[in-house]
């Protein structure tokens, strides 16, 4: 199926891609995940390919294209593996915020780096104590003079380890009503004094992804670097959320598809009782479930790319994406590895990585519980 925003840009775009992620991500993936790290290197080649960023302006250091090639990037990174999430997380997530509400010397200090890979970008949100509501965290920062003194600590930070630049969600103003308007953006600098990270947290899955803990101690953050105007944090990150969850609604329509795809290959090709799995009609059953589902998350989610990339207001259907594309891929993941039978449960088949990767995409992003609520909310109930 040819989705309506592919075009012919789009196909020779991918087709290089391909080509460039053959040789520098394929081959290496599997050490990255023991190493438990992508390399820097994969970042800068990653940018002087043009693969970093392309919806920046030119004048910035980017391409100036449309959504269209960020959904092309996230796709094929998502089909070598889910742990390249911090690429997409760089590229479409944290950067917009700077393209967005960033001032015009903001811009021209870190969007070229972002661009060729020099400065990788996280965002900081989540907390020890805090998760999907934002509104309650601790994080303060206090305008002293030229400086913000931010003090508090954040965990489970994509990109946490390798981040030059993080932006982080604080309460400018701890005692405002309601509480969401003392929230304000500022962007933290790697060697900020008073900055520092926390351990390197040992996940489940997503293993070369760096998540880690973000420490703040009377960290000196200059006023200039504020994001925006003070106060209206939670109002951006409402804005910029129905991107990051189009993200991750496409990184698991792409986990699925990949999933499935392998699936049949094995069944095709295993045997039992004297004949292929592949003709067995419990076999068939499943795959012709999984292969519904698929087909049906595809239709929906290409349109709704659609209607982003056009700039409407798509809050409620990036929610149902959001959780119903994550859940089908979490089926599908219990349902291939199944089928695959004990080799399923060795790490030498790709499915084991994929049923341990797939998961968290239900929790991140606001979790799959928050999707429903923002679809009820949206529905007028």
């Amino acid at each position: 199926m040819t989705s309506a925003y592919i075009k012919e840009e789009h196909e020779i775009f991918r087709q290089s891609l391909r080509k460039f992620l053959d040789k520098e991500a394929y081959p290496f993936y599997e050490k990255w995940e023991e190493e438990r790290m992508i390399p820097r290197e994969f970042w800068l080649k990653m940018g002087e390919q043009g693969f970093l960023c392309p919806t920046i302006d030119e004048d910035y250091g980017g391409s100036g294209v449309d959504f269209g090639f960020a959904v092309v990037i996230n796709e094929e990174l998502e089909r070598v593996g889910s742990g390249l999430v911090g690429i997409g997380l760089h590229n479409d997530i944290v950067v917009p915020y700077i393209t967005a509400y960033g001032t015009t010397e903001q811009k021209q200090k870190w969007l070229p780096k972002c661009a060729t890979g020099e400065m990788i970008t996280a965002i900081a949100m989540t907390e020890p104590g805090t998760g999907s509501d934002l509104a309650g965290i601790k994080t303060t920062a206090k305008l002293e003079g030229d400086h913000y003194i931010v003090n508090g600590q954040k965990t489970f930070i994509t990109n946490g380890i390798h981040s030059d630049l993080i932006i982080i969600a604080c309460k400018t103003d701890p005692n405002a009503v309601p509480a969401h308007k003392g929230i304000s953006l500022l962007a933290v600098e790697r060697n900020t004094q008073g900055f520092s990270r926390g351990r390197k947290l040992n996940k489940i899955g997503l293993h070369c992804q760096d998540t880690a803990e973000l420490i703040f101690e009377d960290c000196k953050v200059p006023k200039e670097n504020l994001i925006g105007e003070e106060g209206k944090g939670f109002l951006y990150l409402m804005e910029k959320l129905q991107q990051e969850r189009l993200v991750v609604a496409i990184a698991a329509q792409i986990a699925a598809e990949e999933m499935l795809k392998m699936t049949i290959d094995y069944v095709k090709s295993r045997e039992a009782f004297g004949k292929s799995i592949s003709r067995f009609q419990n076999t068939q059953f499943k795959i012709a479930e999984m292969a519904t589902d698929i087909e049906m998350g595809r239709a929906f989610l290409d349109q709704l790319i659609v209607e982003h990339m056009k700039g409407k207001d798509v809050v409620t259907k990036v929610s149902m994406a959001k959780w119903k594309l994550t859940e089908n891929a979490r089926k599908i993941a219990t349902d291939c590895m199944q089928l695959h039978g004990g080799y399923g449960y060795m790490e030498e088949y790709e499915i084991a990585r994929r049923y341990r990767d797939i998961p968290v995409a239900s929790i991140y992003a606001g979790t799959n519980e928050i999707m429903k609520v923002i679809i009820a909310k949206n529905l007028g109930l």
